[in-house]
């Protein structure tokens, strides 16, 4: 047996541990950019969440990893994680890193079972970068402008004479502000969190759960909208609420809004197991 022989079979028979530490150690540029724009307050640490929520699914499904990697996910997460070295320094450093996080993601999806959906798990990759406080600079005036045209409407319906300029209304003659904190960036956030990491628990496919993404971003919008309608009717009627009550239904309308959106992803996992079993 020649020596190049003797080393792809070594090669071969490396523990999956050993591999995905290797595709870690090659993005550390990438990580330690993330953990540094966590730590400076430039940006919510939400990916931390994330990350962990990968973390614990490696661990859970530790015992179940393949021996050797599904060669098309490996082949991905070399190629991605290389180009996201070679990206380093040519792109900045959060479009280099939105290939690095899918590479790395890839090369998990390589060793994980087959039970565990391609497309939620590439989610959470995503979800893991810090890219809160970019998606409130772009996305955020255009969603606070969904949100007021939205809460314009629904309190219309309510009897209230509204006009919406820009992101103000003007309630019964009271101008009302829908403020960066209403574009509802950080609803969307947790909202695809929720999908994703209920995919995984309950079982759905990437077709389900592909599926099932417009109808959780309609609780996301639906959500969002009702909070603010509320927030603003009451402001207009002269009785702005107290801080505390202003958080408490920004909470309530997350746990709710996430509630539904797991309560969807099992809805979609069931009806496969039911069909399976007829």
């Amino acid at each position: 047996m020649s020596a190049l022989h003797t080393f792809a079979l070594r090669l071969d028979r490396l523990p999956p541990a050993v591999w995905l530490a290797a595709l870690g150690a090659a993005i550390w540029p990438h990580l330690f950019w993330m953990a540094r724009r966590f730590g400076d307050g430039s940006d919510d640490p939400l990916g931390i969440v994330a990350i962990s929520a990968l973390v614990c699914l490696l661990w859970r499904a530790r015992r179940e990893l393949r021996d050797a990697p599904r060669l098309g996910w490996f082949a991905a997460a070399i190629l991605l994680v290389t180009v996201s070295c070679l990206a380093w320094q040519v792109l900045p450093p959060l479009f280099a890193a939105l290939v690095a996080l899918p590479g790395f993601a890839a090369g998990l999806l390589a060793f994980l079972p087959a039970r565990f959906a391609c497309a939620p798990v590439l989610g959470l990759s995503a979800l893991s970068l810090p890219v809160m406080a970019s998606l409130q600079f772009y996305a955020g005036y255009p969603l606070r402008i969904v949100a007021a045209e939205l809460s314009r409407w629904l309190l219309t319906l309510a009897g209230y004479e509204v006009e919406r300029e820009g992101v103000a209304l003007t309630v019964d003659g009271q101008l009302v502000l829908v403020d960066a904190a209403c574009s509802g960036v950080q609803l969307v956030w947790f909202g695809y969190f929720t999908a994703c990491t209920a995919a995984l628990l309950v079982g759905c496919g990437s077709v389900r759960f592909l599926r099932r993404l417009p109808v959780a971003g309609a609780l996301i919008l639906a959500g969002n909208v009702l909070r603010n309608a509320v927030l603003v009717a009451a402001q207009a009627d002269g009785r702005p609420l107290a801080g505390w009550l202003h958080e408490g239904i920004g909470l309530v309308t997350l746990a709710v809004v996430c509630g539904l959106i797991f309560r969807t992803m099992r809805g979609a996992a069931s009806d496969v197991a039911e069909r399976s079993q007829q």
